[in-house]
């Protein structure tokens, strides 16, 4: 009987790469498209099907297709989610670059909406495309800089690259940036890029920040999951914001033994950020009195970037599950500092969300610059304990 739970937990999705009807063609072929059965309902209607990549899953229903016509004509669109309930406005590019949301409406969780469709293929899709190209590039752009270092970490499951960019101070004190274990979560992606840039600006606080600390950024730790469009897992269809504790995927083991590597080599992991979305902005945090060091540092640089930001309002939820395997957690219990979940709205606007980004860069450099090196080694907490 245990077995043949574990195969219906594994079990996935098949998705079709095109539909291909009398005058109307919906297409699936290009990084991060997601699109699983396509049906005809009328004239000019067509009924699509979302599935996730294995059951059960995290409600965050991803679909990404493009749509041409023989001749222009306007359809009609409804999508339908298999184990699943409606996350995400529809949007439209002609470029794959440039978004607008699509109207639409919500009915019995289905989705409908009407579009303009020509010979010339259209974007549609849940997010923005951030894909594995685009990390590339945004990494291709410090690279050209002889101050950081743009290298593999490692390989997915599929053995797509895992890249790494570091910038190496003359010091032991490390933050570590990590992003997208949930491809869907675009969100996050757009301001861990504004967050990052603004730690690497040669400006008199980067300088100053980059001098005293090494940075550490991951961005893309789930690069098959993007590829494929995934709702939450990786090609082995786990969560790997649940693998901090087993260690049981790939990508988790290859961010696990850089850090040690660091440890090893007489370094001293600071801080950790993990940038993700969900419904609403929030940073979640380890609780206050959970011993880390130093003590009310998160408390201290979220307070002061919501003193200055009247126009957004900062949420924290401090929280803790050892069992869970979360990476803040992993972070706090093995070597006692904090670490935060940054968590972005699917619905923020874009541009706050790089404002706000680059205020909370600037901010916490400011935080960390002004507290002693000594003060990082003064947990109270016994990180020997959950080893």
């Amino acid at each position: 009987m245990l077995k043949i739970v574990l195969l219906l937990f594994i079990v996935v999705f098949n998705q079709v790469d095109a539909c291909d009807f009398t005058d109307v063609t919906f297409s699936a072929d290009f990084s991060s498209a997601h699109l699983d059965d396509c049906q005809q309902s009328g004239e000019n209607s067509y009924l699509l099907t979302i599935k996730p990549e294995n059951y059960p899953i995290n409600d965050s229903p991803w679909y990404a297709f493009k749509v041409f016509a023989k001749d222009q004509r306007m359809i009609d669109i409804a999508i339908q989610y298999k184990q699943g309930r409606h996350r995400y406005r529809p949007k439209i590019s002609h470029d794959g670059e440039t978004w607008t949301i699509i109207p639409h409406q919500i009915s019995n969780e289905k989705l409908t909406f009407k579009v303009v469709v020509t010979s010339q293929p259209v974007w549609i899709s849940a997010q923005e495309l951030v894909t594995n190209e685009t990390y590339k590039n945004w990494l291709q752009l410090f690279a050209k800089k002889p101050e950081y270092q743009l290298s593999i970490l490692g390989d997915s499951t599929e053995k797509r690259p895992i890249y790494q960019l570091e910038s190496n101070a003359d010091s032991k004190e490390w933050v570590v940036i990590v992003g997208r274990m949930h491809p869907p979560e675009v969100t996050g992606a757009l301001a861990l890029f504004p967050f990052s840039e603004e730690l690497l600006l040669n400006n008199a606080t980067g300088k100053s920040f980059r001098e005293r600390f090494n940075i550490l950024i991951i961005p893309n730790l789930n690069p098959d999951g993007v590829e494929h469009g995934h709702w939450r897992s990786n090609i082995n269809g786990v969560d790997l914001n649940r693998d901090w504790k087993l260690f049981q995927q790939q990508e988790t083991r290859v961010v696990r033994d850089k850090l040690q590597q660091i440890v090893a080599d007489g370094g001293k992991i600071v801080f950790a950020i993990d940038f993700h979305s969900t419904g609403k902005d929030i940073f979640y945090t380890m609780p206050a009195d959970y011993g880390l060091a130093p003590a009310l540092l998160v408390e201290t640089w979220l307070k002061h970037v919501d003193e200055i930001t009247p126009q957004f309002k900062i949420t924290m939820k401090p929280g803790h599950n050892p069992d869970n395997g979360v990476f803040k957690q992993y972070i706090a219990d093995t070597y006692g500092v904090h670490a935060i979940t940054y968590e972005m709205a699917d619905r923020a606007d874009r541009k706050q969300i790089i404002s706000i980004a680059k205020i909370a860069a600037k901010s916490f450099m400011q935080v960390l610059l002004d507290t002693p090196k000594s003060h990082f080694y003064k947990n109270t907490y016994d990180v020997t304990a959950n080893k």
